[in-house]
């Protein structure tokens, strides 16, 4: 259960920062239907997982096959979380940007696709962040941790588009600032843990 707690934490400081994926759900919950608010929630609830468990995995492969590279990963890893969360600290959140939502279902899909996975940065930060953690668990619990991280991306997404709908324009940028510092904050203690971790296993103290 700790372990599932982690990756539920962990996805939540990674998910709720607001960029792309946030826009097109927020644009989608300021301007459609409901059904259609949710319809899309879980199209990019789908890519979002489908990108974390890919990131997991596929680092988790190279770091089997070429053990060194674990050590590597969980150093540069730390850091660049650390350094993330420290960018969404000093960061201002803004509504402009989104994606138009009001297309037929599959350019909707397609352009989830395009926003999750056809972004550079969330794969290297995916990457290297997910790659990171996986080198400090335990036998065992990669499956918790992934569940955990993959449970965060449902509870946002939903929990977002229910409360923009709700809300509409109360929900404006000084809110998603307060959320990006508290995400930045939780990214940041995590890097550190990750950073500790990265000197115990080196044997440096």
């Amino acid at each position: 259960m700790n372990i599932y707690l982690q990756g539920l934490t962990m996805g939540l400081a990674y998910v709720a920062p607001i960029g792309l994926q946030n826009l097109f759900v927020i644009n989608s919950a300021l301007t459609q239907k409901r059904s259609r608010v949710y319809l899309t929630a879980l199209i990019v609830i789908f890519w979002d997982i489908s990108l974390g468990v890919a990131c997991f995995l596929g680092v988790g492969a190279l770091m089997q096959a070429l053990p060194w590279l674990q050590k590597v990963i969980l150093g540069i890893g730390s850091l660049i979380v650390i350094y993330i969360g420290i960018g969404l600290l000093r960061s201002k959140a803004s509504l402009e940007g989104g994606r138009d939502v009001n297309v037929p279902l599959w350019k909707l899909a397609a352009s989830a696709f395009v926003v999750t996975w056809l972004n550079p940065q969330a794969i290297i930060d995916g990457t290297m962040m997910l790659g990171a953690f996986r080198a400090t668990l335990a036998p065992g619990g990669d499956l918790p941790f992934i569940c955990g991280f993959g449970s965060a991306s449902v509870i946002w997404f939903l929990t977002v588009s229910t409360l923009v709908s709700l809300l509409g324009s109360k929900f404006n940028e000084k809110v998603l600032n307060i959320i990006n510092k508290v995400c930045g904050a939780v990214i940041v203690f995590y890097g550190g843990k990750l950073l500790w971790s990265f000197v115990k296993m080196m044997g440096w103290l």
